[in-house]
């Protein structure tokens, strides 16, 4: 099984994740989350693999601060869930699902040293 992107193709992390990892010949796909939606059952996943809905909502971009105070207050886990179905950019990207179905965020060094 190929690594998973989920992100944004005009995102610049997106397009250096993907060019890094043609670079590295590792085979991956990447999914567009405007352009495929993602499922509550994903982002539920997702959440969970990653430790909770905190580390994988992106609480320092436009979207976030463009959204309601009604719609940001008291998250829950199911809350957090489906406000990122809803609003897909308040995932951090790239969101990497690997080959031994752990979920990563972001293309940090860390992150490019576990996959090379």
């Amino acid at each position: 099984m190929a690594l998973k992107l989920y992100g944004l193709t005009k995102c610049s992390t997106c397009q250096k994740a993907v060019d890094w990892l043609k670079e590295h010949k590792i085979p991956h796909s990447f999914s567009d989350v405007k352009d495929n939606p993602i499922t509550r059952e994903q982002v539920a996943a997702w959440s969970k693999a990653l430790g909770g809905w905190e580390k994988m909502i992106n609480k320092a971009g436009y979207t976030w601060r463009g959204l309601p105070p009604a719609e940001t207050a008291n998250l829950t886990e199911a809350k957090a869930v489906a406000l990122a179905v809803k609003n897909p950019s308040l995932i951090r990207r790239p969101l990497i699902e690997h080959k031994d179905g752990s979920v990563t965020v972001g293309f940090s060094k860390k992150i490019q040293e576990l996959l090379g």
